[in-house]
């Protein structure tokens, strides 16, 4: 028996935990990973400021200081079911059941998969695991490879395999299929691509992503586009060349692709194989929430949240008495920004559990100010219309609001 159940030792569970422990309140954080940091473990990158941020030594500083309140991590745990009884929530996990009145659910995003022939070849992976296989285990993916999928993911990644010393030949979008969806149309890929385009490696391709966020512009732009691409720190974007097979043997040999239009369909029967001897899919990132569907959460389908998403207020709680979600549950953004909610998040806690005195009130006020700060300071969004999504689910929270109200008037 324990006050907070949190689910999820990334930045954001980490965050959270701290927050509930500050405030006096008793902590057990549950991961099925071997460690605690989630995404956190495989991030490094220099940021615009010049500063570089190191996930590995952000999750060691988060775990010290959650160990230090007497935050009990367990890690190596998965939990498979959880539902409320009475004033509890019971978790159900492999070592056994937890309970507790309250329960942070912070179990971050799961990468979409691309399917396409050859893609179970050993050699095969999701661009996030090269970034973990790479950051976290300090195994070489492999001597050359390619990369199928354009999004912000996939280059932040690509720029981490080139600083251990990995060489990625080129970039191609996965063919046109009822899966790839807008992942194969060279014209949506660009536009969701020039959100970064502050991040572009040189001040001319800076200045023409400027000027490509014309409408016009953008689609001459793509009518001229080099058919070898454009390199970004030294690997070629393609984004007129679609893979349609990884071939090989007993592992990845290489891929075959062929030319695309700019709304990805093929312009020639001619497939080219290119040789290499690992590939990664970038299909990008959805949140991971089938917890808070177990749990019985409603949910709304929000596209710039990154799919399906549990309804929640900017104080992090649910529909539901005593549940809580933060991080990319909640919608897919950086890293800060999960440690950011799931610090509101155990503030929200503490202020319902009435562990911490009246002050908490302006302390959490200033928490859900900050969260919403690091959303318009953040160099990279994984979602142009964050802003327009989170909108959305306030919305959604304060209709349900609205609509429960009435509920209980006519029940009076």
């Amino acid at each position: 028996m324990t006050d907070v159940i949190v689910i999820g030792a990334g930045p954001a569970g980490l965050a959270g935990a701290i927050s509930s422990a500050e405030h006096g309140l008793s902590v057990t954080v549950l991961d099925e990973f071997i460690k605690p940091g989630g995404r956190l473990l495989g991030q490094l990158h220099q940021e615009p400021s010049g500063q570089w941020w190191n996930g590995i030594e952000e999750s060691k500083r988060l775990q010290e200081e959650a160990e230090g309140l007497g935050v009990d991590i367990r890690c190596g745990v998965s939990v498979y079911n959880l539902y409320k009884e009475g004033a509890l929530w019971n978790v159900y996990t492999n070592e056994g059941s937890f309970q507790a009145p309250f329960v942070l659910l912070a179990t971050g995003a799961a990468e979409y998969p691309i399917p396409l022939p050859g893609w179970t070849l050993p050699g095969v992976m999701s661009i996030g695991a090269a970034q973990v296989m790479t950051n976290v285990h300090r195994v070489e993916v492999g001597k050359k490879g390619i990369i199928i999928g354009a999004n912000i993911l996939a280059f932040a990644i690509l720029n981490e395999l080139q600083l251990a010393g990995i060489h990625v030949d080129r970039i191609f979008l996965p063919e046109k299929t009822s899966l790839s969806n807008d992942a194969a149309v060279p014209e949506k890929v660009i536009k969701s691509l020039l959100n970064a385009a502050h991040l572009a490696p040189s001040p001319l391709l800076r200045a023409g992503s400027r000027l490509m966020k014309n409408d016009w512009i953008r689609k001459a732009g793509l009518c001229f586009f080099p058919k070898d691409g454009i390199k970004v720190n030294g690997t070629p974007l393609q984004l007129k060349k679609a893979a349609v097979e990884i071939v090989g043997k007993e592992q990845v040999e290489g891929v075959r692709a062929v030319d695309i239009d700019s709304s990805g369909n093929r312009i020639s029967d001619l497939e080219i194989e290119y040789e290499a001897d690992f590939v990664c899919i970038a299909g990008g990132l959805y949140p991971l929430a089938e917890l808070a569907a177990v749990a019985g959460c409603p949910f709304k389908y929000v596209p710039a949240l990154g799919g399906h998403v549990p309804i929640h207020s900017e104080e992090m709680e649910t529909p539901l008495q005593g549940l809580f979600v933060a991080g990319n549950i909640t919608g897919i953004e950086s890293g800060k920004i999960a440690m950011a909610q799931g610090s509101v998040a155990g503030l929200s806690i503490a202020v319902q559990a009435k562990s911490g005195g009246q002050s908490l009130d302006e302390i959490l006020k200033e928490g859900i100010h900050r969260v919403q700060a690091l959303r318009r300071q953040t160099a990279i969004q994984f979602n142009p219309d964050i802003e327009k999504g989170r909108e959305q689910m306030k919305d959604y929270w304060g209709n349900m609001e609205q609509d429960n109200k009435v509920n209980a008037k006519r029940i009076g």
